[in-house]
């Protein structure tokens, strides 16, 4: 009898912590069923479809006011991806007062793209805002870039790669104020990610190459299971940009995946999503793009709301 009771309570135990981990990973859209508020074309490339700016805009927008602007750059190793990839985090800085952007670039798949292309249009898609920035109303000297995987390589080789730029004799700068990368590619050198495919300017490609003074600060995030990128790689960064007087704050994830920042898949979640969000906007707090408090945990529930009553 004491042997079945005992086997009766170890099995309940059992589900109920299945229940919690169902729970703990529960899949939410990745975009949270948010869409832009407006597409706006910013480069017509020779062959291909012309690329857009995905716009997510702030309650009561007003272009005559002066906003502040993040540009999110998706991820999908320069091959493929989807602007959707960032619409959640670019309706939650919209909501904080941003003028969020989720910009579109050439990849192998939609244009037969190589990865010098993917950064050329990166730096095209920053300079049309800052010169479009009063039509906009964007503040041209508050442009945050930000993207995640192959995403954060293109947003970081905006700021930190000069020798790449299809339009080098430009007015308009392409540097942004400054960068929120996530998983992002950074050695793309003998050894690192994608060398096969830059090998004839890798230099010119890798932002652990172009490490210098006076760049704009950076907050990183990174999971110590990350199967493209090392961990050592993202730590020697780290280590690189503090030396010369760079700010760089990085977060490591233990045991978390690639593309882990998500919401939705089995590498993602709730938790993390909202843990990003609340370190990244701390990060904009201190730099002066946000001030106040954050609200991360009431928005993402009161977006999860809104997905069960549709």
């Amino acid at each position: 009898m004491r042997r079945t009771f005992i086997l009766f309570c170890f099995m309940i135990f059992c589900c109920v912590s299945v229940s919690l981990a169902v729970e703990e990973v529960e899949n939410y859209s990745l975009t949270l069923n948010y869409t832009p508020d407006e597409m706006i074309e910013f480069y017509r490339p020779e062959h291909g479809k012309p690329l857009a700016l995905n716009m997510f805009y702030p309650e009561g927008y007003d272009p005559s006011n002066s906003y502040a602007c993040i540009i999110f750059f998706f991820g999908g190793g320069w091959s493929g991806g989807s602007t959707a990839q960032f619409y959640a985090q670019a309706k939650y800085m919209a909501s904080r007062g941003l003028v969020a952007i989720s910009a579109q670039y050439r990849t192998s798949k939609s244009h037969n793209a190589i990865p010098r292309q993917c950064v050329e249009d990166g730096k095209t898609a920053i300079r049309y805002v800052r010169q479009h920035a009063e039509a906009l109303g964007i503040d041209p000297n508050k442009i945050i870039v930000s993207g995640g995987s192959a995403g954060g390589h293109v947003a970081a080789t905006t700021v930190m790669c000069p020798e790449i730029d299809a339009d080098p004799d430009s007015p308009v700068s392409c540097v942004a104020n400054a960068m929120i990368l996530l998983n992002p590619v950074y050695d793309n050198g003998p050894g690192g990610y994608g060398y096969a495919r830059v090998k004839n300017y890798w230099e010119e490609i890798s932002p652990m190459h172009n490490i210098r003074a006076g760049l704009p600060p950076a907050v990183v995030f990174f999971g110590t299971k990350d199967r493209y990128v090392p961990v050592d790689t993202i730590r020697a960064f780290q280590e690189k940009m503090t030396e010369v007087g760079n700010r760089c704050e990085t977060h490591i994830y233990e045991g978390a995946q690639h593309g882990f920042f998500n919401i939705n898949g089995d590498h993602g979640g709730r938790k993390k999503f909202e843990d990003v969000l609340t370190k990244a906007d701390a990060f904009l707090v201190q730099e002066g793009f946000l001030s106040g408090e954050n609200h991360v945990s009431e928005w993402t529930e009161k977006s999860i709301q809104r997905l069960k009553e549709k």
